[in-house]
């Protein structure tokens, strides 16, 4: 076992225009090498009791990174400054030691993002009784009308490992940016700041309502459209309600795949200067525009029920002695 070894390479500029734009851009690549690996192609026969490592993984990215910033002033009581920032980087494996998936190549990891999501793709809900009968064969225990259906991906009429897929976006944004405005006019300042997340999923988790392991009620969105006997719909939000936790229903998939992108007004500040000092309000979080609507997508998929993402607001005096 030996150290990982990363080639890298940036290339970028800066540019200033009409003395009031700056522009900085960098390309940047990576190669890694000699990742440590459990390997694949030991037996279990061979009785060892611990995986087995070894430098044979290889992986791969690039991207880019661009910020501008605007500054002008207009007259002696006027002028702004703008600022923005925009990162896109992808990185996939190269090298992954895993068994021949020649037959199944939709389950190999080579060319996929390190931090891609897979699953079972879910088609619906089984409406009723015949409809578990006349579907492929899941592999995860007992399961019945109301619970999640998985698409047979390989048509061998058995949903098992065998049919588990790339699905989503990586877990980690490939795309972050953000962009605001700083203005002052006389005696009053104001600045706001939007930050951003774009090609990334989350995998809802840790809401269960009932379970061995839950202490928790049944949260809004799920009393509001689950299946019943009296709710038989096949796209209900969540699946039917059972006294433990339903392995069928709690495999990774796209049922409880979601698009993680958001903008948020992250900072936004007011203040008012004076002779002896500054008086102001600010704010953190205020507002969220997301598809995901359930928690705030920044904390990821598993904090259903974690301690939420706070707003604040202050407000203060600074003064100044002189």
């Amino acid at each position: 076992i030996g150290w990982e070894i990363s080639h890298k390479m940036n290339v970028g500029f800066e540019l200033k225009l009409f003395n009031d734009l700056e522009i900085q851009a960098e390309y940047f690549k990576e190669r890694r090498t000699n990742i440590l690996q459990e390997r694949a192609d030991i037996p279990s026969l061979m009785g060892f009791q611990a995986p087995i490592r070894a430098n044979i993984g290889e992986a791969k990215g690039q991207g880019v990174d661009i910020s501008l910033d605007y500054s002008h002033i207009f007259n002696k009581n006027l002028w702004t400054t703008i600022r923005g920032n925009f990162t896109y980087a992808s990185s996939e494996f190269s090298e992954y030691e895993e068994p021949d998936y020649s037959a199944t190549p939709w389950r190999s990891k080579i060319g996929s993002k390190l931090s891609q999501t897979y699953g079972y793709i879910a088609e619906r809900l089984f409406v009723d009784d015949e409809d578990v009968a006349n579907s492929p064969k899941q592999q995860f225990g007992e399961y019945t009308a109301g619970d999640i259906k998985y698409k047979d991906i390989n048509r061998d009429g058995i949903i098992d490992e065998q049919d588990i897929v790339p699905i989503g976006y990586p877990t980690t944004p490939e795309i972050i940016y953000g962009f605001g405005p700083s203005i002052t006019w006389k005696k009053w300042d104001f600045s706001v700041f939007f930050q951003g997340q774009a090609n990334v999923s989350l995998m809802m988790s840790g809401f269960e309502p009932f379970g061995t392991q839950s202490k928790n009620n049944v949260l809004e969105w799920i009393a509001e459209d689950y299946w019943s006997k009296e709710n038989q719909n096949p796209n209900a939000k969540y699946p039917r309600l059972t006294k433990y936790n339903n392995n069928n229903n709690m495999q990774s998939s796209t049922y409880w795949l979601r698009n993680a992108a958001f903008l948020k007004l992250k900072n936004a500040e007011v203040g008012y200067n004076f002779k002896w000092g500054r008086v102001y309000m600010s704010g953190t979080n205020l507002l969220t525009f997301s598809p995901f609507k359930l928690w705030d997508p920044e904390m990821g998929g598993g904090k259903g029920m974690a301690y939420p993402t706070q707003r604040t607001f202050n407000l203060g005096v600074q003064i100044t002695f002189k």
